[in-house]
């Protein structure tokens, strides 16, 4: 419904206009009257009417006062202007004011409801208007983000704008340049990432880098371009903030290539220089800024191959030896990391490295290790592929020890088991032992000692002292001669008496004499 307002000196207009039109059928509402314009004023304050009807000679304010005071306030407000006959020069006067609708009083009521019927029309058309424009900016300005998106994708993958439709998309943006100098930042965020990361990491961008020109996702990374304005330190500085943002919040690391400044022109050509900043990532890792002047590969591959020696390699992972393969293995891939190969050649040698490794493992492992490969040489780095390598050495060598340590621990207890059982025969020593079980006696020696901490020869001095101790204790009466003998000492009954009295700090005639529990 459109408010209203009533104006005229005469109460009997007033009323009679009052009461004799059908308000609401025509599509308003009277919500109030006035008798002169500055009663009128006051209402338009208070309560904002659509359309007023008004006489022209009133006390106070007359109408013509009335309508330009209004208008000059609120120029969608309509009027109609009541008018007597020798009053018309005064509405050609209110006309200049945009005054459409003027009745010569009287005026019947048919002639006023046309006039409040046509200006509900017009009323309704403007709105409709309105609204419709109003929709259209909204669409607009839901659809400009994605527009402007989609315009720089077009832009650095395949599509070619001349200067005029360049001023035209900047006019539709609302983009405006200072200069026509660019540069471009593309983001790379490290593998494992989600989808939705991207938007997270175009979002901050966009903060950090205070809204630049135009941003969008492209082939799985975040684009930026924006004008060459920020010294390169603060551009710095910025991306920094970046990484450092979204890590906190995401536990993710960005990798970013930041290119020389460049015309409006060469948009393209700066993003695949920097699509081949970001594949040198391979050699630096995850997380970073890199620019083309970072790069310092040969101009030339290079034509030499990459020997190594797979014995020498292997050799110390087969013993078990995890330090020294672990020292071989860095010292590969210190010669892998220098500037002399391609990427495709690096990767190549790095196949080579792993399946050699890979080797040494059981059926099932191997597959396991296989069906990775793939995937590791597609997405990891250098540095990632060399911890992965290094991973798998580590496990095998340490594996390998580990079944060395077990045949040790088999053969000491073996030994012991023979000291245990031939204790007795004085002829026992480590050479014996040795040819019993088919070994070298210094290997045997060594292993021994390893294993236990104490060398063969005092293991069995040891062993003959605790049988000696058993004997003693059970109150047997047996002689110094006897027990030589039964512990292994032969004849040797004094050399048997020294050695007691240096393992137990006593003679056996003192021990013979301690009491027994």
């Amino acid at each position: 419904m459109y408010k209203v307002l009533l104006v005229d000196d005469e109460p009997l207009i007033l009323d009679g206009i009052s009461s004799v039109i059908e308000w609401e059928a025509l599509g308003t509402t009277l919500i109030g009257t006035a008798s002169n314009g500055l009663e009128a004023l006051t209402i338009v304050e208070e309560q904002s009417p659509d359309i007023i009807i008004t006489d022209i000679r009133m006390p106070g304010m007359d109408g013509l006062r009335l309508v330009e005071t209004v208008r000059s306030r609120d120029a969608d407000i309509d009027f109609v202007m009541l008018t007597g006959f020798s009053e018309f020069e005064y509405a050609k006067t209110a006309m200049q004011f945009g005054v459409k609708h003027y009745l010569l009083k009287p005026c019947s009521e048919e002639k006023l409801e046309e006039a409040l019927r046509d200006i509900v029309r017009s009323k309704r058309g403007k709105d409709e208007n309105e609204s419709f424009v109003q929709a259209m900016q909204y669409s607009l300005e839901r659809v400009l983000p994605h527009a402007k998106e989609q315009f720089l994708k077009e832009l650095v993958m395949n599509k070619t704008y001349g200067m005029q439709e360049w001023h035209f998309f900047c006019q539709l943006f609302g983009l405006q340049f200072r200069t026509l100098r660019v540069r471009l930042l593309l983001l790379d965020i490290e593998s494992g990432h989600e989808y939705e990361h991207l938007f997270a990491a175009q979002n901050i961008a966009q903060d950090i880098f205070a809204n630049p020109m135009l941003s969008t996702t492209v082939g799985g990374r975040v684009l930026l371009l924006m004008e060459d304005q920020l010294a390169e330190e603060m551009l710095f500085q910025r991306v920094h903030a970046l990484r450092e943002t979204f890590k906190r919040y995401y536990r993710y690391d960005v990798m970013a290539a930041l290119s020389e400044p460049g015309e409006l022109g060469q948009v393209r050509t700066l993003y695949l220089r920097m699509l081949n900043c970001l594949s040198h990532r391979f050699y630096l890792g995850q997380g970073g800024l890199i620019m083309e002047r970072d790069i310092a590969l040969p101009d030339d591959p290079s034509t030499e191959d990459f020997v190594f020696d797979a014995e020498r390699l292997l050799l110390p992972i087969k013993a078990g030896h995890w330090q020294d393969s672990e020292l071989e293995l860095r010292s590969l891939f210190e010669q892998l990391a220098a500037p002399k190969f391609t990427i495709a050649q690096t990767k190549s040698y790095m196949v080579q490295i792993f399946m050699e490794i890979i080797r040494l493992c059981n059926p099932a492992e191997m597959k396991a290790y296989l069906d990775q490969l793939p995937h590791q040489i597609e997405h990891s780095t250098l540095q990632a592929f060399q911890q992965l390598v290094l991973s798998i050495a580590k496990s095998i060598a340490q594996e390998r020890f580990e079944q060395t340590c077990r045949k040790q621990s088999q053969l000491v207890q073996r030994i012991q088991h023979i000291v245990q059982q031939k204790y007795r025969d004085d002829t026992l020593t480590l050479q014996t032992v040795a040819n019993e079980i088919y070994m070298n006696p210094d290997y045997v020696g060594k292993m021994f000692k390893l294993e236990t901490g104490e060398k063969f020869t005092n293991y069995v001095m040891n062993y003959r002292m605790q049988k000696a101790i058993e004997l003693l204790d059970r109150g047997d009466n047996v002689t110094v001669a006897s027990l030589a003998e039964q512990v292994g000492f032969g004849c040797n009954a004094s050399y048997f008496s020294k050695m007691f009295k240096k393992y137990t700090d006593y003679t056996l005639t003192e021990y013979r004499k301690i009491p027994q529990p």
